[in-house]
């Protein structure tokens, strides 16, 4: 467990966080939005933004939804963090949805969830009206973020801000003066998943607020950073860190256009922070490294790396004036990334850290609101996903010869549980733990290191086991690999084969080898993959190459499915 390093503002509730934040925040820019002019920008503000907050569930409360279930599906936008809010903050219980979910999906997690409204933009207009027409499970209101006016019985989100404002002039502060029951449930968060696996956690004011508190606690991102909203906002780790921990701190928050605008985007909203997934800073430092080798700049940055690391042992930072360019092409501002969702190479780690850009490893689930641990600025080690928050208790269970066992955890900020899964609630604590799944160990100055998910080891007959995500970290680091997963295919003798599916990537294969043929490119990573046993012991060996250019599957934070890919192989 880790200290506090900075000083917090309690909160008990998000309400008491938008009162609280918003006095001492109040002129700042919540969101930002691009103009005509390069560094010009559109702004909310805080106060602005709270105070359609409030318009917002005064609305909501007057058409009949006060304590009811409503939903929110789009994508990233700040309407969204509207909605979000005026449910939670007076009105009912919130039901974030994945916007990537097919129809049924969608149909089949309102049902679950006894969602009576949901809030959708103009992509769902459909989807929305057939299951409101097809008198889906308790759904009886539909509010477009899209249109300006109501039509056909659809709620506009803005034309109910506007009825709000004049209620609120008219003296109506059922909503402003709604009391919140911090324990009660307020947030129903679904796992990622098929519908049939995806658990429903059920989630409080104090047990997000507990986990809001923790991060300002090690984590300096305040009033004059601009952060990059990315990662979906229904998912647990944009919602707490990338979306609410903003608005508690005063930061300002800016929406990517998209995976293929992040370069842009970071130069054009002058982004000082941004929270994402592996893969994306993955990819992100490959193209840098590979723009430097274009230029013929590799080896005077590797040179400049090592100067800059020597003067920092003296406490001489030059990092960001020697490797200025580079900074530049991350347009110039960038402080700090901080990543999540699933392991981190750690040499990408360090690349970036040596051309002094702080980039961070943290580490949660849904079920712990999300996290757990993170890297800071003066605690971090290569490889950790840093140590345990200031609240939270955390211990290494059923350990093996190495150290290695489930990682478990206790706290503030650990879900009420599955909502109604009597059977999964079980499973999921013993001795008032929670059971992550994941597999790893604490060093002894309380640095946590993952080493896979309990469900994804390849235990072999002579009692070995295999962390398919340790060989998967080797493979990725193939110039030309894109993404793969390593499985074991079951044998005649009950024992397993190790093998490994390749997503390669076609324009580089062509670039960098000469390669077009698929049976070339198959011999050439086959080739690679032995020069990467050769660095394992024999048992860990992969025996059997599969390649492919169509991407995994994968949930929306970029995580491959795991057992819906290789039940697909096999």
């Amino acid at each position: 467990m880790q200290k506090r390093i900075h000083d917090i503002v309690e909160i008990k509730d998000l309400k008491d966080m938008l009162k609280k934040s918003g006095e001492m925040f109040g002129n700042n820019a919540a969101y930002k939005f691009k103009t005509d002019k390069p560094g010009v920008f559109d702004i909310i503000t805080h106060k602005e933004y709270r105070d359609m907050v409030d318009a917002l569930g005064t609305a909501l409360i007057k058409i009949g939804l006060k304590g009811k279930r409503i939903a929110v599906i789009s994508e990233n936008r700040y309407e969204w963090g509207i909605a979000y809010l005026s449910i939670v903050c007076g009105t009912g219980i919130v039901v974030p949805l994945d916007k990537s979910l097919p129809e049924n999906e969608i149909q089949s997690l309102i049902e679950r969830s006894e969602v009576e409204a949901v809030f959708y933009s103009k992509k769902y207009d459909d989807i929305m009206k057939r299951l409101k027409d097809n008198s889906v499970g308790n759904l009886k209101r539909l509010i477009s973020m899209d249109l300006l006016e109501h039509e056909d019985g659809v709620y506009s989100q803005k034309k109910l801000i506007e009825k709000g404002k004049k209620l609120i002039e008219e003296g109506d502060r059922s909503f402003i003066d709604a009391e919140i029951d911090p324990e009660a449930m307020s947030m129903i968060l679904f796992t990622s998943g098929t519908t049939a696996t995806s658990k429903a956690v059920a989630s409080s004011h104090r047990i997000i607020c507990a986990n809001i508190m923790d991060i300002a606690s090690v984590l300096d991102i305040g009033k004059d950073d601009t952060i990059l909203s990315f990662l979906p906002m229904h998912h647990a780790f944009e919602c707490t860190v990338g979306f609410l921990y903003p608005l508690y701190r005063g930061t300002s928050i800016a929406v990517c256009d998209g995976i293929k605008h992040i370069a842009e985007n970071l130069k054009e909203y002058q982004i000082s922070v941004m929270i994402s997934v592996p893969i994306l800073y993955e990819n992100m430092y490959k193209k840098l490294m590979k723009g430097i080798k274009k230029q013929g700049k590799y080896e005077k940055v590797q040179k400049g790396i090592k100067i800059s690391n020597a003067l920092r042992k003296v406490h001489i930072d030059v990092r960001k004036k020697l490797f200025k360019e580079i900074h530049d092409v991350l347009g110039g501002h960038v402080r700090l990334f901080v990543s999540g969702a699933a392991a981190l190479d750690p040499e990408i780690e360090k690349g970036y850290n040596d051309i002094g850009i702080r980039l961070i490893q943290g580490y949660g689930l849904t079920e712990t609101s999300p996290v757990i641990s993170a890297g800071t600025d003066d605690h971090y080690r290569l490889g950790s996903i840093g140590q345990v928050f200031p609240s939270l208790e955390v211990r290494i269970a059923n350990k093996d010869e190495n150290g290695i066992g489930e990682i478990q955890v206790k706290g503030p900020s650990v879900m009420i549980g599955y909502y109604n899964n009597d059977e999964a609630n079980k499973e999921a604590f013993v001795d008032g733990y929670f059971r992550t799944g994941d597999l790893g160990y604490m060093d002894k100055d309380g640095f946590l290191y993952i080493s896979g998910r309990q469900k994804s080891v390849i235990v072999l007959k002579n009692g070995k086991n295999i962390f398919p995500e340790e060989l998967e970290n080797l493979v990725n680091k193939i110039e030309g690999v894109t993404e793969n997963i390593v499985y074991g295919k079951p044998e005649p003798d009950e024992d397993y084969k190790l093998c490994v599916k390749i997503v390669y990537d076609s324009d580089i294969m062509k670039e960098m080898y000469n390669l077009t043929e698929e049976n070339q490119i198959k011999d050439f990573l086959t080739k690679k993959i032995k020069e990467v046993n050769k660095k394992m012991p024999a048992y860990k060996y992969i025996r059997e190459v599969m390649i492919t250019k169509e991407p995994l599957i994968k949930t929306t934070t970029a995580k491959v499915k795991r057992q819906e890919e290789i039940a697909k192989i096999l």
